[in-house]
């Protein structure tokens, strides 16, 4: 099966679209035909479309694999005809991008023993201090978890952004089922800036509905990358079976429906699309 999505050389990351969407020229808004914005990787190894660029962070460096019955709505025949008995590759990222002379970090992983989250900001010039702006795709712990240390922030002078539909989900919960979200939220409070679906973020990062895997998931658009958060944890699965869920998926039914058509809307619009469990790239 001719796969979706594809891993440049020396890929920073999943480019998930179709060939003829990846290629099609676009209509300016004067009528006039232009050729798409190329993703490329720089020779400092940055993802590079237009004006954006973006550096892939990984929480788990290792290979990663999903197990299958991660996805219980995959027919087993499905999993033995795409090949995948022995699970799907994913991984646990973060990324960091410079949009219209901000840089912003998307999401903070695990927080794991193993990350270098830290090390590879340092690498780009940006130490736990000095960094301006986090932007979360949601408060699930593989992405939240670098956040804070023996209960204090980490970033102590980013401007934190969650949408408001999901802050007060996770705040509503019962406390057993919450207690890294608040104690995360808590530390932040003076930095955290909550935003409608929709609203155009510093950086001219767009918002854009996402919701279904959790209450307020969001993703993020700045120009043609399209960052995802955890719409596909199996893209060798889901990439052509957007109506498979994963586990994780709290509401199935809307993330499902979330999942068609954002990927509808990244094919038409030739996106670049950074996931934080599609495959790490090659390069790692």
């Amino acid at each position: 099966m001719k796969k979706h999505y594809f891993f440049g050389i020396a890929a920073i990351l999943a480019i998930a679209c179709t060939t003829i969407a990846c290629h099609q020229s676009q209509k300016s808004e004067n009528g006039k035909t232009e050729e798409p914005t190329e993703a490329v990787v720089d020779s400092t190894g940055k993802l590079v479309i237009g004006d954006v660029t973006a550096v892939w962070i990984g929480d788990n460096w290792e290979d990663h694999k999903m197990e299958t019955k991660l996805f219980p709505d995959a027919p087993k025949a499905l999993i033995d005809s795409l090949g995948l008995q022995d699970g799907l590759p994913s991984s646990v990222s973060t990324f960091l991008v410079t949009s219209e002379g901000k840089t912003i970090l998307f999401d903070t992983g695990l927080g794991a023993p193993q990350s270098r989250l830290m090390a590879e900001l340092e690498r780009n010039g940006i130490k736990a201090e000095t960094l301006e702006y986090l932007y979360l795709t949601h408060l699930h712990g593989d992405h939240i978890g670098g956040m804070i240390s023996d209960g204090k922030c980490k970033f102590k002078n980013a401007k934190v952004y969650v949408s408001k539909v999901e802050y007060y989900a996770w705040m509503d919960m019962e406390d057993n089922k919450n207690e890294l979200q608040r104690k995360t939220m808590e530390a932040y409070k003076d930095q955290l800036h909550l935003f409608e679906f929709g609203d155009t973020l510093p950086g001219n990062i767009v918002t854009i509905d996402a919701h279904g895997h959790t209450p307020g998931h969001t993703a993020f658009q700045a120009g043609r990358l399209l960052i995802i958060g955890d719409l596909i944890h199996g893209a060798d699965l889901q990439l052509n079976y957007p109506e498979i869920n994963s586990v994780y998926d709290m509401s199935p039914a809307e993330a499902a429906a979330t999942r068609k058509r954002i990927l509808d809307y990244a094919r038409q619009n030739n996106l670049t699309m950074a996931g934080m469990h599609l495959p790490a790239p090659a390069f790692k």
